[in-house]
């Protein structure tokens, strides 16, 4: 088995309180899933919208600033026998509903 990162990217996440609390539990299903399929090797966390981007010389300023479209909201470590295997995975995501999507990145060993 091999170990990828899911980056969900995009989506939209307002709502009434009923409709979170819809989608948070499509997203508790679908790990579940996944971890009893033995996919799931770490579940990764949702992540805040604001952070700081450092980039050489120390240029420290604040960000992310991307369009919505491109902005990680989170991430999951899988495995998979491979990369399509990997990206098949992804099927039922929440977040397709939301209209976001999700990257799919090997991690190469070391």
């Amino acid at each position: 088995m091999n170990d990828f990162l899911y980056l969900y990217r995009g989506g939209q996440s307002a709502g009434t309180p009923e409709q979170m609390q819809n989608r948070m539990q499509k997203w508790m299903t679908w790990m579940k899933e996944l971890g009893e399929k033995g996919h799931i090797k770490d579940i990764g966390h949702p992540l805040e919208q604001s952070g700081k981007v450092v980039k050489a010389h120390k240029a420290v300023t604040d960000g992310p600033f991307a369009e919505a479209k491109d902005l990680i909201g989170g991430y999951t470590l899988v495995q998979a026998k491979d990369l399509a295997q990997a990206a098949d995975l992804t099927a039922g995501c929440p977040i397709f509903e939301m209209g976001g999507f999700v990257e799919v990145r090997p991690i190469r060993a070391m």
